[in-house]
């Protein structure tokens, strides 16, 4: 099948990840998920805006029983410190005791999880893992053990399948890298 390159503002992005590769790597996941968690009923913390695709495809191929909930990170400059504080927003679930799966579109820096893994542990769930879309290990700058990384990418800047560039390019259904 033929993709011709997609302009979004600015920038030309051409085909790198064909759906049908991204959503064979999504029921690989899906099957070693349901396979650790028999018995457990897990709850997916699904991080928007990104994830929302990955996290739709993920549960159809979960074969045991599961819930999801959405939580969106707002981003705040704490007034003691230099860094910025990932805030959970969303979270409405009570996860005391609960096997918590972290469902993110992409992890490259390590950030965000390193931000956010902290703040659930707090809560005291049963565990905390967490299922990746995309993993950049050349980007990584925390110690992460990313349990379920479905695809292993460069430092490509990319776009399609819920990643986007400035809003735009979320619905593409394969995921495109820069020009």
């Amino acid at each position: 099948m033929h993709h011709p390159p997609v302009t979004i503002q600015d920038k030309q992005f051409s085909i790198y990840l064909p759906e049908r590769k991204i959503l064979h790597s999504v029921e690989i996941v899906a099957a070693r998920i349901s396979h650790d968690y028999r018995g457990k009923q897990p709850l997916f913390l699904s991080v928007l805006n990104g994830s929302f695709m990955f996290a739709s495809d993920l549960m159809k191929e979960m074969s045991i029983p599961c819930e999801i909930s959405f939580i969106r990170l707002s981003s705040y400059e704490e007034m003691q410190s230099t860094g910025k504080v990932k805030e959970i927003i969303g979270l409405k679930e009570e996860i005391k005791g609960r096997h918590v799966v972290v469902v993110e579109d992409i992890v490259d820096t390590g950030h965000t999880i390193a931000g956010l893994l902290p703040q659930l542990q707090a809560k005291g769930p049963a565990s905390v893992e967490v299922a990746t879309l995309l993993i950049k290990p050349d980007s990584l700058q925390h110690n992460l053990s990313i349990k379920y990384p479905a695809l292993s990418i460069a430092n490509d800047f990319v776009v399609g399948y819920g990643l986007d560039y400035n809003g735009l390019g979320r619905n593409l259904r394969d995921i495109y890298k820069v020009m």
